[in-house]
């Protein structure tokens, strides 16, 4: 077995070393967890990964876990209290942005089976098909968001 090698980033902080080697390139297939990885990643826009690592036992306590079915369900009350917890980044758009994507997180379940599977059955061969379907099916996506969810 050939040992793995670790990005350059991944040195920085322990944090960042953990995430490296115990997650980043590593499939997920649960519905939960590519949520959470979504979620994380729009929310890392504009801001460094470590910050989101940091930040990440607020998120999953904000957001019920990440379950899907949950967070599809927020209402107005739930934005603002997003909006007031500081141990998530309190952004509007990015919040709403995670409520509306579970949403249709939900909605492809219900075609697909699961979110995982629509994504196995995507045929999209470059990032630039990816990015566009994803424009087209979340919101709050660029480049460098389904880039990282896609690693």
């Amino acid at each position: 077995m050939t040992a793995r090698t670790r990005c350059a980033w991944a040195s920085a902080h322990q944090l960042l070393t953990l995430y490296h080697d115990e997650e980043y390139g590593f499939p997920l297939n649960q519905d939960n967890d590519l949520f959470e990885r979504l979620v994380l990643e729009i929310n890392q826009a504009g801001l460094s990964w470590l910050t989101i690592l940091k930040k990440r036992e607020g998120f999953r306590n904000a957001f019920q876990g990440f379950d899907v079915d949950l967070v599809a369900a927020y209402e107005d009350s739930d934005r603002e209290r997003l909006l007031q917890d500081a141990a998530v980044i309190r952004n509007r758009l990015k919040i709403n942005a995670a409520i509306h994507n579970a949403g249709v997180i939900q909605h492809l379940r219900g075609e697909n089976g699961s979110f995982s599977s629509w994504l196995d059955d995507q045929s999209c061969g470059s990032l630039d098909e990816w990015v566009d379907l994803f424009r087209n099916t979340f919101h709050f996506m660029g480049p460098e968001i389904v880039n990282e969810f896609l690693v």
